[in-house]
C-alpha cells in the first residue's frame, strides 16, 4: 500500500484552503496515510489552537477505520463502551464526527483527509469536495452500525 504524496497532500490543502476562503472560515486541514501518520498539515491564519488536533484525528480516523467519520456515528452510539475503548488504542484518538473522510482510490485506502475550523457541515463538505475534485472515491458501503444514507455516503 501507498499513501498520498506530499504533492497530492498539498494540493488537497489548497483546494480546502481555497473553498475555506470562499466560506470566509480559517481552517486546518490534515491529510494522513493509511497508517494514520501525518503527511502535512495547515493551520491558515486565524483558525482556532485546537483545529490542528480535530483534524489529525478526523484524518486518522477516516484512514485507520477505512471509511468517512460520519459512518462512525452510529457505531459510537450503539456501543458506546466498545467505540471508546477503540478510540484510544491507536496513536491519535478516533473521532465519530463530520468532517473526515478516506482517500480510497481503485479500491486501495490510501489515507485520510480532515477538516476543522467550521460548522461540522461545512467541515464535511470541503472534505467530501476535495477529495471528489482529486478523483478519490465518495461512496463507502454501510458496515457494522453505520446507517446507509441515500446519497450512499454512510
Amino acid at each position: 500500500m501507498s499513501g498520498p504524496t506530499l504533492e497530492e497532500a498539498q494540493q488537497l490543502i489548497a483546494d480546502a484552503r481555497a473553498q475555506a476562503l470562499a466560506l470566509g472560515k480559517a481552517l486546518s486541514i490534515a491529510v494522513v496515510d493509511y497508517g494514520g501518520y501525518l503527511v502535512a498539515l495547515e493551520r491558515m491564519n486565524g483558525a482556532r489552537p485546537m483545529t490542528p488536533s480535530i483534524a489529525l484525528a478526523k484524518a486518522y480516523s477516516a484512514a485507520v477505520m477505512q471509511r468517512p467519520t460520519a459512518m462512525l456515528k452510529n457505531w459510537s452510539s450503539s456501543d458506546p463502551v466498545f467505540f471508546s475503548q477503540v478510540a484510544r488504542m491507536g496513536h491519535q484518538p478516533i473521532v465519530a464526527t463530520l468532517g473526515g473522510y478516506t482517500l480510497k482510490r481503485d479500491g486501495e485506502i490510501l489515507g485520510g483527509v480532515g477538516v476543522s475550523g467550521g460548522s461540522p457541515e461545512e467541515d464535511q463538505a470541503v472534505c467530501e469536495s476535495v477529495i471528489a475534485a482529486a478523483g478519490f472515491a465518495t461512496d463507502f458501503p454501510a458496515w457494522a452500525g453505520a446507517k446507509q444514507e441515500a446519497n450512499g455516503r454512510g
